[in-house]
Protein backbone atom coordinates (compact mmCIF):
# COMPACT_ATOMS: atom_id res chain seq x y z
CA UNK A 1 0.00 0.00 0.00
CA UNK A 2 1.43 3.56 -0.84
CA UNK A 3 1.57 5.76 1.79
CA UNK A 4 2.18 9.71 2.02
CA UNK A 5 6.08 8.99 2.62
CA UNK A 6 6.84 7.64 -1.04
CA UNK A 7 6.01 11.28 -2.09
CA UNK A 8 8.87 14.26 -2.79
CA UNK A 9 7.70 17.53 -3.04
CA UNK A 10 9.65 20.87 -3.98
CA UNK A 11 10.84 23.14 -1.31
CA UNK A 12 11.22 26.98 -2.30
CA UNK A 13 14.25 26.82 -3.12
CA UNK A 14 13.67 24.46 -5.61
CA UNK A 15 14.94 21.14 -3.94
CA UNK A 16 12.92 18.06 -3.43
CA UNK A 17 12.36 16.69 -0.29
CA UNK A 18 11.20 13.09 0.37
CA UNK A 19 8.19 13.14 2.28
CA UNK A 20 10.21 9.54 4.17
CA UNK A 21 12.27 12.20 6.19
CA UNK A 22 8.65 12.87 8.65
CA UNK A 23 8.34 8.62 8.53
CA UNK A 24 7.59 8.01 12.11
CA UNK A 25 5.51 11.17 12.41
CA UNK A 26 2.09 12.63 12.56
CA UNK A 27 1.79 15.15 9.75
CA UNK A 28 -0.80 17.94 9.03
CA UNK A 29 -1.30 18.54 5.55
CA UNK A 30 -2.17 21.84 3.85
CA UNK A 31 -3.01 23.62 0.90
CA UNK A 32 -2.73 27.27 1.73
CA UNK A 33 -3.66 30.44 0.69
CA UNK A 34 -1.91 33.94 1.50
CA UNK A 35 -4.97 36.38 0.54
CA UNK A 36 -8.01 34.34 1.38
CA UNK A 37 -10.58 35.15 4.21
CA UNK A 38 -9.38 31.81 5.42
CA UNK A 39 -5.72 32.75 6.23
CA UNK A 40 -5.94 33.69 9.40
CA UNK A 41 -6.29 29.70 10.36
CA UNK A 42 -2.33 30.43 9.71
CA UNK A 43 -2.22 31.18 13.76
CA UNK A 44 -4.16 28.01 14.77
CA UNK A 45 -1.98 26.21 12.40
CA UNK A 46 1.25 27.94 14.07
CA UNK A 47 -0.45 27.08 17.44
CA UNK A 48 -1.04 23.44 17.53
CA UNK A 49 2.52 23.20 15.64
CA UNK A 50 4.16 24.80 18.81
CA UNK A 51 1.75 22.82 21.27
CA UNK A 52 2.68 19.78 19.46
CA UNK A 53 5.97 19.85 17.59
CA UNK A 54 8.14 18.12 20.18
CA UNK A 55 5.78 15.28 20.48
CA UNK A 56 6.56 14.37 17.19
CA UNK A 57 4.15 16.62 14.48
CA UNK A 58 4.78 18.40 11.44
CA UNK A 59 2.35 20.34 9.54
CA UNK A 60 3.22 20.50 5.95
CA UNK A 61 1.75 23.77 4.27
CA UNK A 62 1.37 23.89 0.08
CA UNK A 63 0.60 26.96 -1.27
CA UNK A 64 -2.09 27.03 -4.04
CA UNK A 65 -3.15 29.86 -6.29
CA UNK A 66 -6.28 27.49 -7.75
CA UNK A 67 -8.92 29.43 -5.79
CA UNK A 68 -9.27 32.88 -7.09
CA UNK A 69 -6.00 33.90 -7.37
CA UNK A 70 -5.25 34.24 -3.77
CA UNK A 71 -1.53 33.33 -3.24
CA UNK A 72 1.30 35.68 -4.00
CA UNK A 73 2.94 34.98 -7.34
CA UNK A 74 6.49 35.05 -5.88
CA UNK A 75 6.83 32.35 -3.35
CA UNK A 76 9.48 34.46 -1.10
CA UNK A 77 6.25 36.69 -0.41
CA UNK A 78 4.60 33.90 0.40
CA UNK A 79 6.71 32.47 3.09
CA UNK A 80 7.63 36.34 4.44
CA UNK A 81 3.53 36.99 4.55
CA UNK A 82 3.14 33.75 7.08
CA UNK A 83 6.42 34.18 8.96
CA UNK A 84 6.00 38.60 9.67
CA UNK A 85 2.16 38.13 10.24
CA UNK A 86 1.21 34.58 11.69
CA UNK A 87 4.68 33.55 12.65
CA UNK A 88 4.70 30.46 10.95
CA UNK A 89 7.82 27.97 11.49
CA UNK A 90 6.34 24.86 10.23
CA UNK A 91 7.48 23.70 6.60
CA UNK A 92 5.82 25.67 3.77
CA UNK A 93 6.80 24.50 0.42
CA UNK A 94 6.32 25.50 -3.08
CA UNK A 95 3.27 26.55 -4.98
CA UNK A 96 1.84 23.67 -6.23
CA UNK A 97 -1.55 22.65 -7.96
CA UNK A 98 -4.35 20.40 -5.98
CA UNK A 99 -6.68 19.44 -8.72
CA UNK A 100 -6.81 19.38 -12.42
CA UNK A 101 -4.28 17.80 -14.81
CA UNK A 102 -1.52 19.50 -13.20
CA UNK A 103 -2.26 18.53 -9.78
CA UNK A 104 0.63 17.26 -7.77
CA UNK A 105 1.10 13.59 -6.92
CA UNK A 106 0.62 13.91 -3.04
CA UNK A 107 -2.40 15.55 -2.90
CA UNK A 108 -4.28 13.18 -6.03
CA UNK A 109 -3.03 10.47 -3.07
CA UNK A 110 -4.42 12.16 -0.26
CA UNK A 111 -8.43 13.14 -1.99
CA UNK A 112 -8.38 9.15 -3.50
CA UNK A 113 -7.67 8.10 0.19
CA UNK A 114 -9.89 10.23 2.17
CA UNK A 115 -12.73 11.91 -0.71
CA UNK A 116 -14.52 15.45 0.34
CA UNK A 117 -18.44 15.20 1.40
CA UNK A 118 -19.56 15.36 -2.39
CA UNK A 119 -16.69 14.29 -4.36
CA UNK A 120 -12.67 14.08 -4.10
CA UNK A 121 -11.88 17.35 -5.39
CA UNK A 122 -10.61 20.07 -3.07
CA UNK A 123 -12.86 22.75 -2.98
CA UNK A 124 -10.69 25.81 -1.27
CA UNK A 125 -7.88 26.84 0.31
CA UNK A 126 -6.96 25.53 4.02
CA UNK A 127 -8.07 21.77 3.29
CA UNK A 128 -6.80 19.47 5.41
CA UNK A 129 -5.48 16.12 5.81
CA UNK A 130 -4.74 14.64 8.69
CA UNK A 131 -1.81 11.69 8.27
CA UNK A 132 -1.04 8.73 11.00
CA UNK A 133 2.55 7.81 11.96
CA UNK A 134 2.83 5.21 9.33
CA UNK A 135 1.69 7.58 6.69
CA UNK A 136 -1.96 6.69 6.30
CA UNK A 137 -4.66 9.41 5.58
CA UNK A 138 -7.17 8.82 8.91
CA UNK A 139 -8.83 12.22 8.40
CA UNK A 140 -9.88 15.02 5.79
CA UNK A 141 -11.23 18.59 6.99
CA UNK A 142 -13.32 20.95 5.40
CA UNK A 143 -11.43 24.32 4.79
CA UNK A 144 -14.01 26.14 7.09
CA UNK A 145 -12.62 23.64 9.90
CA UNK A 146 -10.60 25.72 12.62
CA UNK A 147 -7.08 23.97 13.63
CA UNK A 148 -8.35 23.71 17.32
CA UNK A 149 -11.08 21.44 16.08
CA UNK A 150 -8.67 18.85 14.89
CA UNK A 151 -6.77 18.75 17.94
CA UNK A 152 -8.25 16.16 19.41
CA UNK A 153 -7.36 13.74 16.70
CA UNK A 154 -4.02 15.32 16.63
CA UNK A 155 -4.11 13.94 20.32
CA UNK A 156 -4.79 10.53 19.30
CA UNK A 157 -2.07 10.25 17.25
CA UNK A 158 0.87 11.69 19.06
Amino acid sequence: MTTVYEFEVKKTNGELKSLSDYEGRPLLIVNTASKCGLTPQFKGLQELYEKYKDSGLEILGFPCDQFNNQEFDNIKETTEFCQINYGVSFPIFAKIDVNGDNAHPLFVFLKEQKKGLLSKNIKWNFTKFLVDRNGNVVERYAPTTEPDKIEDDIKKLI
